[in-house]
């Protein structure tokens, strides 16, 4: 075979190669939500509304985590989750997974070329010697080049699975990215209710000492008969009160740095005894929400389903490429000689072999068929997890647009409450003093004020808990 026959048989395997796709054509499924955020809380936020009017594309996804938190110890313990953490170590060696999957499926599109080199002898018995007598055959030695069952794409059945594959670790590196942003988001959030419950037990340690030194106060009082049985009787009721939450809010406080140690992956202690405090927390003022459409299909959570749907779409292509006759080509080329001498000698040494098959489906098409059916119910199905992906996606942001100025409002009316309770607490306990009022009402006035402060400790977790999820459905902590 000469070099320009070799030459136009391989560009003939090439353009043969070149054939048609049944991938049917994708088209992105429309957003099943609303066009706007419906019932924001927020809806007169300036600075998101001037962005959405004059076309700017400031997105949560734009900013930062390092921007967005202003703690400087949280930053320190999400780097560390992000550095650390198994659950996102999972998500990388599952991307390299499929990365090397798809490297795999991508090496079939190619033809796998092999080559080899021999020497083979033989000795023949004289029972066996068509001559009557032994022999040794003369030596004969080779090298060649192979073509091994390489498939003709004529109908693009690799060119799908391949496609297919590379939409597969497209997906996964976008789940990877999601893994992440909710890494961040479950990091800062047991930080703060790990900053609460340290407040709430100091609360809790400064209101028993109170308690306790009213309890001494009237146990005096009754021991010279100032005081009934009762008033002694009920304050040993708020100072056993304050105990109980004393307890509570310790084992609330070591649950809640478990938590962050086990996020982080890492001994954080040194950075858990910072000294801050949930009141020192500051993230930035304004976070632009957008327009649905721009929001959505930024989270990787949605890409991720997206590239799903098109590996669905692309496993329908190679279904259908299926039932078409597929060719195979097996073939080799090299030399033979019995002379080490004269094996590369073009005019006497070449050997060359080509084995076309061609396999045509006949009695297996309805398994085909079904396989078909199964790849277009399997996206359908993709389609519909889409979809789902979105609005819940479009619920978890609506859901924290409307906590978000609500949050604030209930975290000035509580501190307010506060300031309230206390000056009613003032006011019984000097009228107790003075003779006018019982010591039940004092006790009343002490729980309420107790109450209200636990609850602004509460608010101001919710709100800053509230800031950080927000910031997370909307894509935000990807860099």
């Amino acid at each position: 075979m000469s070099s320009k026959t070799l030459t136009a048989a391989i560009a003939a395997i090439l353009f043969m190669t070149a054939g048609c796709s049944f991938i049917p054509e994708y088209r992105q499924p429309d957003l099943p939500v609303e066009t706007t955020w419906s019932g924001r809380a927020d809806q007169t936020d300036s600075s998101a509304a001037k962005a959405e009017n004059d076309g700017q594309t400031a997105l949560a996804s734009d900013i930062a985590w390092q921007d967005y938190f202003g703690s400087e110890t949280l930053k320190q313990l999400i780097q560390l989750t992000l550095d650390n953490n198994r659950d996102l170590r999972v998500a990388v060696l599952t991307i390299e997974k499929a990365r090397a999957a798809y490297r795999i499926q991508r090496a079939d599109s190619l033809p796998v070329i092999s080559a080899g080199a021999g020497v083979s002898r033989q000795g023949v018995a004289e029972d066996n010697s068509s001559t009557g007598a032994a022999y040794t055959s003369d030596t004969t030695m080779t090298a060649n080049l192979g073509v091994t069952a390489y498939e003709l794409d004529f109908f693009g059945r690799v060119r799908s699975l391949n496609q297919a594959a590379l939409e597969t670790y497209l997906a996964t590196e976008e789940a990877a990215l999601n893994t992440r942003i909710v890494l961040i988001g479950q990091t800062a959030d047991a930080y703060m209710t790990l900053l609460a419950d340290r407040k709430l037990l100091e609360l809790s340690q400064s209101t028993f000492q109170a308690q306790k030194e009213t309890y001494e106060v009237i146990k005096s009082q009754f021991e010279v008969g100032s005081a009934t049985q009762l008033d002694l009787a009920q304050a040993a009721t708020s100072v056993e009160s304050a105990r109980v939450s004393i307890a509570q809010y310790t084992r609330l406080a070591a649950q809640a740095e478990n938590a962050v140690t086990l996020l982080a992956g890492t001994s954080v202690n040194s950075l858990l005894n910072s000294g801050e405090t949930i009141d020192d927390i500051r993230f930035m003022d304004s976070l632009p929400a957008g327009l649905p459409s721009r929001v959505l299909l930024a989270r990787p959570d949605i890409r991720s389903a997206e590239h799903q749907l098109k590996s669905a779409n692309a496993d329908i292509g190679a279904a259908r490429a299926a039932l078409y006759p597929s060719i195979s080509l097996t073939g080799s080329m090299g030399f033979a000689s019995q002379s080490l001498t004269s094996l590369f000698d073009v005019s006497d040494s070449l050997a060359w072999s080509f084995a076309p098959s061609l396999t045509i489906p006949i009695f297996n098409r309805d398994g085909l068929n079904a396989s078909l059916e199964a790849a277009k119910i399997s996206e359908k199905i993709a389609v519909a997890s889409y979809e789902g992906t979105v609005q819940t996606a479009f619920r978890e942001v609506a859901d924290q647009l409307a906590a978000r100025k609500t949050y604030q409002d209930q975290l000035k009316a509580q501190n307010a409450l506060v300031d309230a309770t206390q000056a009613s607490y003032t006011l019984s306990r000097a009228r107790y003093e003075n003779g006018v009022d019982d010591f039940l009402t004092v006790l009343d006035s002490q729980r309420a004020l107790f109450s209200a402060q636990q609850g602004a400790i509460t608010v101001r977790q919710s709100y800053l808990s509230n800031l950080v999820n927000l910031y997370k459905v909307l894509g935000g902590g990807q860099i």
